[in-house]
């Protein structure tokens, strides 16, 4: 096995040797033995670059003796010698390769590379970078173009499909893949999945959107353009708590800081839906949690500078923010904070006067009992953030009591 393992050492480490000479420096490989102090034949074995601005430097590569035989190995560069291809990097795989070579074979490699003519290096460079190309690993835009590919396949099978899928998810989340993904045609394959039968590609075709989407408005009118907003109302409707969850984990990426996307979701009865989701006591908890932070999200978008400002009726709701009121006696902490932000939002938003004079919610009440509650909690991590937020929230309630209400068009 050391023999086999020196062989194929030396194999690859003359070929990179003989890939690095070809380019503007040459590298010689020097095999220095310490004074061996410690009573061990402790080597170094080096690699310095020199070009036509002279020498560059010697670059250790090794740092522990692990054969024994004088040849010092890093301890991060061994790779298991029974592991095909498995190389990181071209410096992984000449690490690995000097570090299982006999010293002395090595030597004559990087000799023989020295004494090639200028023609034969080009030769055998053209020769290598073929062997390279072949080594090479696909890009993540190769990896796509693969996945969408078989999307597009009308006799892919679920399986193969969910696979497929399960690709996108893990590639779509940097900003350039997800752009990526618009170019190959990819974002109209994954908003037709919406619609397949199959409950678990639709739940992940949601999921890819709403990373793709995140923060990335090219993404998110796109993905308008091409009606991914329709369906993915439908889809939280399901009966697969899932996939309801991921359609409006998609939903609020799709809208979230965009004018083009809210008045979309306004279009498609948004605020009905959101109306439903939040007096509806037997809808999940977590998709509870999604539909607040939406309407605080909604709610604070409008008190930007230059934003659009639509006077929604359900927001200056009585009975709409009576349901947020009803939350903050939840259990649950993060409800409760969601719903105060979304509460402070509300209350912020010209012509909600009506929801603070004469507090018809019971808001005063529900923060009294909050505020005790934090009081009396020993889990301090937390209760000093959720006790300021209910001040801010109590200190806008209260301005907001003193402004004459204007007349309700409900």
């Amino acid at each position: 096995m050391a023999e086999k393992s020196s062989t194929r050492a030396s194999f690859w480490c003359g070929l990179l040797l003989l890939l690095l000479s070809s380019s503007a420096c040459f590298y010689r490989v020097v095999v220095a033995r310490s004074d061996g102090e410690n009573g061990t034949s402790d080597a170094k074995i080096l690699l310095a670059a020199t070009g036509e601005a002279g020498t560059l430097g010697s670059v250790p590569v090794a740092s522990r003796d692990v054969t024994g035989e004088g040849i010092v190995v890093d301890s991060d560069a061994i790779v298991d010698e029974d592991v095909d291809g498995a190389f990181p990097s071209l410096e992984g795989m000449l690490q690995w390769a000097i570090g299982n070579s006999d010293p002395v074979k090595l030597k004559e490699k990087a000799n023989d590379v020295q004494r090639m003519s200028a023609e034969e290096l080009d030769a055998r460079r053209l020769e290598i970078k073929e062997l390279v190309d072949k080594l090479k690993m696909p890009s993540d835009a190769d990896l796509m173009k693969i996945s969408i590919g078989d999307l597009n396949n009308s006799s892919t099978s679920v399986e193969d499909r969910q696979r497929a899928l399960n690709e996108l998810l893990e590639l779509v989340e940097p900003i350039d893949n997800a752009n990526d993904l618009v170019k190959l045609g990819g974002l109209v394959t994954v908003i037709g999945e919406l619609n397949h039968s199959a409950p678990q590609l639709r739940t992940t075709s949601a999921w890819i959107l709403g990373k793709a989407s995140q923060n990335n408005p090219h993404v998110q009118h796109q993905a308008l353009s091409l009606g991914a907003l329709k369906a993915l109302m439908k889809m939280v409707h399901s009966c697969s708590v899932e996939e309801s969850l991921k359609a409006m984990y998609a939903i609020s990426a799709l809208i979230r800081n965009n004018a083009y996307g809210q008045e979309l979701f306004l279009a498609e009865a948004g605020c009905e839906m959101l109306q439903e989701l939040l007096r509806n006591s037997s809808v999940d908890l977590r998709l509870q949690k999604k539909t607040v932070q939406m309407i605080a999200d909604l709610a604070e978008f409008q008190l930007e500078e230059n934003a659009p400002f639509w006077d929604l009726p359900l927001f200056r709701s009585p009975i709409f923010f009576k349901s947020l009121v009803n939350l903050l006696s939840f259990s649950d902490i993060d409800i409760q904070e969601k719903a105060l932000m979304a509460i402070g939002s509300l209350l912020r938003l010209p012509n909600s006067e009506m929801l603070a004079v004469g507090d018809p919610c019971g808001l005063e009440r529900a923060l009294d009992a909050m505020t005790a509650q934090i009081i009396s909690a020993k889990e301090e991590s937390y209760t000093k953030d959720l006790e300021d937020l209910c001040r801010q929230v109590r200190a806008i309630f209260l301005k907001k009591q003193e402004t004459k209400p204007s007349v309700s068009t409900i």
